[in-house]
């Protein structure tokens, strides 16, 4: 049985952890509108090029998708682009949303995502609207890296994040697909666990996990 001792917050990772993903449809769709070679720029962790500039808030949406309009043939549409991009993600399970739910009775609960402004407004009009609730009402607060300026596992996003939430790292768990990441965040102090591949999250709720002097 893992137990954690003595933690106030939860900081979940999005996507991989809570939101289900698929990059071979994301390069299937934006292939169907003719853009070439998008799947070096894109990867299940960590994104490269201008993908990244738009992960890091360096580029904006606008400056994004006149990039991808660049590597296709075709005259694309900002919503054939969004599209296309947004098919990266595919659903948050209800039971996940419920989780998070029951969690915040008793933590503090956090998201931090490398992620960009056209997957968060997507997320936000489309994932979280569970039982009448929306995006704020599963977190007491969103970290994105395109509004911090820079990505996991850089670790400054970790000491920025810790020194926000204004709790002692060690009181915090970390919950994260990325291995880097998980190491990362070990070295500032935070708890961690590395969650695998579509990991039943539904452990969190046992009452002897989380251990308390």
């Amino acid at each position: 049985m893992i137990h954690f001792k003595n933690i106030s917050a939860l900081i979940f990772d999005f996507g991989g952890v809570l939101i289900n993903l698929s990059r071979q449809q994301c390069i299937d769709s934006f292939r169907s509108l003719g853009v070439k070679e998008v799947e070096k720029y894109l990867d299940d962790f960590n994104q490269s090029g201008f993908f990244l500039q738009l992960e890091q808030g360096k580029i904006s949406p606008e400056q994004f998708r006149n990039e991808v309009r660049k590597l296709s043939d075709h005259t694309l549409t900002d919503e054939q682009i969004d599209r296309a991009f947004c098919s990266f993600l595919l659903d948050i399970p209800e039971e996940k949303l419920k989780l998070l739910l029951e969690l915040r009775k008793k933590f503090k609960i956090y998201l931090l995502s490398n992620t960009n402004l056209i997957h968060m407004t997507f997320c936000r009009a489309q994932h979280f609207h569970y039982n009448g609730y929306s995006m704020d009402d599963f977190f007491d607060k969103c970290y994105f890296s395109y509004e911090l300026g820079i990505t996991k596992p850089d670790i400054r996003v970790f000491n920025s994040v810790i020194e926000d939430i204004g709790l002692p790292p060690q009181q915090c768990l970390f919950l994260d697909d990325g291995l880097q990441n998980i190491e990362q965040a070990q070295k500032t102090g935070l708890q961690t666990y590395w969650v695998k591949q579509q990991e039943d999250l539904s452990f969190l709720l046992q009452p002897d996990v989380f251990v308390f002097d």
